[in-house]
């Protein structure tokens, strides 16, 4: 069933754990290392794998005996330590430096990453899929506008605004990992 409060949660969700703002320091830097990025082709390949990855993600976890409650509370942790990172300033999580920008790395991982993922399997036991799909390719849309823009976008809010953007999408992905959690928690012991 369509519905308009679930798709704009799962928006904000979704671009939360995408952080696409938050990521334009690193867009800016792989302009200035490596030229020209291909905002289409980065943006048509992360809806492709995120949408992939919402079917085939559940019969993954079928096939290996892991329920839904279970991949739900493990995506809360992650979804925890992106938030963290997001709201602390720090990377867990450090990448090798790309030597080209067009699928790897803004398409998967810095689109379509592991947290993405995650939070894409676990919304899957909350949420109906219309409305997730309709939220994905809302967050495509914005995402492409980003990557467009995001020179543009750097010199309007220069870093302290970034950093104000990415620490307030922590804030809200973090209280969203301590729901995520409770919501599910108890149905590790049923």
């Amino acid at each position: 069933m369509f519905d308009w409060k679930e798709i704009f949660t799962i928006s904000m969700i979704l671009f939360a754990v995408i952080d696409i703002v938050g990521s334009i320091p690193i867009i800016v830097d792989l302009r200035s290392k490596v030229g020209h990025i291909q905002s289409e082709k980065a943006t048509l390949v992360a809806a492709i794998i995120m949408i992939a990855f919402l079917f085939v993600g559940e019969e993954i976890l079928k096939l290996i005996g892991i329920d839904a409650n279970s991949f739900a509370v493990a995506g809360s942790f992650v979804l925890f330590f992106l938030a963290l990172e997001m709201i602390l300033g720090i990377r867990l999580y450090k990448e090798d430096n790309p030597t080209t920008a067009s699928i790897v790395p803004i398409a998967f991982p810095l689109i379509a990453g592991a947290g993405t993922m995650t939070t894409l399997l676990s919304l899957r036991a909350e949420y109906e899929k219309i409305n997730i799909i309709v939220a994905i390719l809302i967050n495509i849309v914005l995402v492409y506008g980003v990557l467009k823009a995001s020179g543009k976008i750097e010199k309007l809010l220069g870093a302290n605004g970034l950093g104000i953007i990415r620490k307030i999408f922590g804030v809200i992905l973090l209280a969203i990992s301590v729901k995520l959690f409770a919501a599910n928690v108890k149905g590790l012991f049923i």
